[in-house]
């Protein structure tokens, strides 16, 4: 065979060379562009993205549903949970349905869509319904709050221009209980009562919203003072109530109520008298429940040395151009001892009298008295006093709780001091803790008094008017209060304040609890009475039975204060 002259070997190589590398120079350019239209196409995708996102948490942060911000996250509430000592939800927000209707996009027979609405929701009638859809106004609320079932109803009737949505909304899950502590919030979901309008800020704003706000109240006896307090007001016919329990050291308020009951869920339907708090803004003239305050500062002034120190008790006391008359009149020179235990309006007065006008303001002041109730709360009441006409007799009227009215927690406040060592502090209801210390106080009443009051209102409860207040081992001490009410501007003796204010164990005093009726009625049962010796002590005595196991106070009958202090001074005979 003839061998390839190596001349065609040689130039086929050179012929195809430049065509191939231009096919593959071509093919990179392609991919090149390819790749940098994929990246371009990428960067805007996820530019597009971002933008989304951003939109989203922009909106979330700074929309307006219907009306309402929202909140950031799921994780971060509308609004602060208000939860109770124990960590109990007082308080808190949650995702309602809302049903409104915008008339200028309804698209049915406005007509029918109104007998409709009414039908359903009977708040309105057909006329008012037609006159909203024809109103021309662009928005209407129908229903905050809704039920499942009623929305599920509404949306069946398959109209555009009805609107169904969730918005943000104030529960509270115990309904009534507490409800002039913890208070409520408006429509837009800002605090207008109670704790909810004192912490408004703290519970709305972003950085102090997450954590729970921490009351000083217990549910168990909240719920405990309630049912009691209840049950007495619905036995007697009063028109209103009110209780307070506080640790006698710490401030704390354990528990506190005003009544006729309040439900938080429908405050907008409360009656006027429902919503009026009566612990903390009500001033009401509290009787003999003043009556040790008055034997305190005589004692702190060195003019009581000694409880067997003796008065002049006749049958009534001319004074001062006045009479003064006692519900259970001795006759005869009586101590001290027996003046607290028949609660004598004589014996009493003679002591104020001696202490003065100026001592005795210098002591309410330093008790808080004179100023509006120290408390977190807004709604506080300004105690009502004799003011210029505040002269001898007016003294002696103060005394014995007539003539200044103060609030039943000035009342608490004042018999903590008393018998916590003689220490004011002001009355809080935020849990005492690491970020709520206990406050420094400042000093009212020698320790030595506070001890020695002690024996003086336990004898009260044991022998006296208190008597039915008791509950056996828990070594109650206190004082009964009636005060008449001014009808018409005069004092009616058919319209009283009955208040029991006392404090266990007296021999460790740890709680006081103050309760009150307002206008109790007499019964068969109270044989015509209507004291409180007949209503708010037996009530006392029950709430004591069911409040003090609570608080990890057990019965002992082998445990009192130092009776020899007082029971040599008590005389048997009638009187």
């Amino acid at each position: 065979m003839n061998a390839p002259t190596p001349a065609l070997v040689a130039q086929r190589p050179e012929r195809l060379r430049p065509e191939r590398l231009r096919l593959v120079g071509q093919r990179r350019q392609i991919l090149a562009v390819m790749h940098q239209r994929l990246m371009l196409g990428m960067l805007v995708y996820a530019g597009v993205i971002a933008l989304i996102v951003a939109r989203i948490l922009f909106l979330a942060a700074f929309g307006d549903h219907a009306g309402r911000k929202v909140g950031v996250t799921a994780l971060i509430p509308e609004r602060g949970d208000i939860v109770d000592r124990e960590g109990q939800p007082l308080a808190r927000t949650i995702d309602a349905w809302t049903i409104a209707v915008h008339p200028g996009k309804i698209i049915g027979d406005k007509l029918q869509i109104a007998r409709e609405l009414a039908r359903l929701m009977p708040e309105h009638d057909e006329a008012a319904y037609f006159a909203m859809l024809t109103s021309g106004k662009p928005f209407f609320y129908l229903r905050r709050r809704a039920s499942p079932e009623l929305v599920e109803a509404v949306n069946a009737l398959g109209e555009p221009g009805l609107a169904i949505d969730r918005e943000p909304d104030r529960l509270y899950p115990q309904t009534s209980l507490a409800a002039h502590v913890i208070g409520y919030t408006d429509v837009d979901g800002h605090g207008v009562a109670g704790m909810e309008r004192s912490f408004d800020q703290r519970l709305s704003a972003a950085a102090t919203r997450g954590d729970p706000l921490t009351l000083s109240i217990s549910s168990r006896i909240q719920q405990a003072l309630e049912h009691e307090l209840l049950e007495a007001m619905t036995t007697y016919s009063a028109i209103g109530a009110a209780g307070v329990v506080m640790d006698v050291n710490t401030g704390e308020v354990l528990a506190m109520t005003s009544l006729p009951q309040l439900n938080l869920n429908d405050a907008g339907n409360g009656s006027p008298e429902a919503r009026f708090n009566r612990a903390t803004l009500g001033v009401y003239e509290m009787g003999s429940t003043f009556k040790p305050f008055t034997v305190a500062m005589a004692m702190d002034s060195g003019i009581i040395r000694s409880f067997g120190q003796m008065y002049n008790c006749p049958q009534e006391l001319h004074v001062y151009g006045h009479i003064v008359h006692d519900t259970h009149p001795y006759g005869r020179p009586c101590s001290v001892a027996e003046i607290m235990k028949e609660s004598s309006n004589i014996g009493t007065a003679q002591i104020a009298d001696q202490v003065g006008a100026t001592r005795q303001k210098a002591f309410l002041g330093k008790m808080g008295f004179l100023s509006p109730v120290a408390i977190e709360l807004r709604e506080r009441g300004r105690t009502l006093t004799p003011g210029s006409r505040w002269g001898p007799f007016e003294t002696m009227t103060v005394g014995f709780g007539h003539g200044i009215a103060v609030t039943p927690l000035h009342l608490a406040s004042g018999y903590a001091t008393l018998f916590n060592g003689g220490i004011y502090r002001p009355a809080t209801l935020l849990k005492v803790g690491p970020t709520h210390p206990a406050a420094q106080g400042h000093r009212v009443f020698t320790e030595q008094t506070s001890y020695k009051m002690r024996a003086l209102l336990r004898l009260v409860v044991m022998q006296g008017t208190g008597k039915r207040a008791d509950a056996p081992g828990y070594r109650v001490g206190g004082k009964t209060g009636t005060a008449e009410k001014l009808i018409g501007g005069r004092y009616s003796s058919a319209a009283v304040v009955t208040s029991f204010a006392g404090v266990f164990p007296m021999d460790e005093p740890r709680y006081v609890m103050v309760m009150m009726l307002d206008d109790p009625k007499p019964t068969a049962a109270t044989f015509g009475f209507h004291t409180a010796a007949w209503n708010i002590g037996p009530a006392f005595s029950l709430a004591v039975s069911r409040i003090a196991p609570m608080l990890g106070v057990r019965p002992d009958k082998s445990r009192e204060p130092n009776m020899a202090e007082v029971l040599p001074f008590v005389h048997e005979t009638e009187h």
